[in-house]
């Protein structure tokens, strides 16, 4: 497996958030995790070419999603095979070159100001240095990538671990981690089209959007 995406995996700024009092946030959600308060949606069409580009990224992202469940389920079925592991390493390489930049321009173009605007607006915790939605993303962000961290780390393991009893376990643990992996993401993409990406529509002007898309094709360039 390629393992570069091993070293994508936290900033000072996200680790010292955790111990922050949170409060009430605009991503409260309930145990099952699929019932946020929601702002009024908005159509894709009616979005700024800019949040439409994430989307379209998220829509891809899910795609990857649906066939790594099916290479876990295969594996769990039939066991680890070549192609299998095809699949694996197919959807890690998605994560390292697609996902990771995808989540660097949320972080570094959309997120500084739609956190200015949430502040402003209300939408945000109340504890003495209160979280926005921008926040929770990143944290998300960190914690996907934590967790592939962790698939890649046991699966290296698998073919490494003389006992075959043990190496099972291993395997078990790798894709029970594989499928947390994709519930978190799962999630993490209905919160951002669902809700921020709608407060990102309400809160920032059609101008603010056009100097926002110029700035990241200058940052890609």
């Amino acid at each position: 497996m390629n393992e570069h995406i091993l070293h994508r995996i936290d900033s000072p700024r996200r680790q010292e958030a955790q111990g922050h009092d949170h409060g009430e946030s605009p991503l409260a959600i309930d145990p099952v995790g699929y019932a946020p308060p929601q702002p009024q949606p908005v159509p894709a069409h009616d979005l700024h070419p800019f949040l439409r580009r994430f989307g379209d990224e998220h829509a891809s992202l899910l795609k990857e999603l649906d066939a790594f469940e099916e290479a876990i389920l295969s594996i769990g079925k039939d066991g680890y095979t070549r192609q299998s592991d095809g699949k694996l390493r197919h959807f890690f390489g998605f994560l390292d070159q697609e996902f990771v930049p995808h989540n660097r321009r949320e972080e570094s173009v959309l997120f500084p100001l739609l956190r200015e605007r949430l502040i402003a607006s209300g939408e945000r915790g109340k504890g003495s240095d209160p979280l926005t939605a921008t926040e929770l993303m990143e944290d998300e962000h960190a914690k996907a990538m934590q967790l592939a961290a962790v698939v890649l780390g046991f699966l290296g393991l698998v073919f490494r671990l003389p006992d075959e009893r043990s190496s099972m376990i291993v395997l078990d643990a790798a894709l029970e981690q594989g499928k947390n992996l994709i519930e978190l993401l799962r999630l993490h993409v209905f919160r951002e089209d669902g809700i921020v990406f709608p407060l990102a529509h309400r809160l920032i002007s059609t101008a603010e959007f056009d100097s926002l898309q110029a700035g990241a094709v200058a940052t890609s360039a």
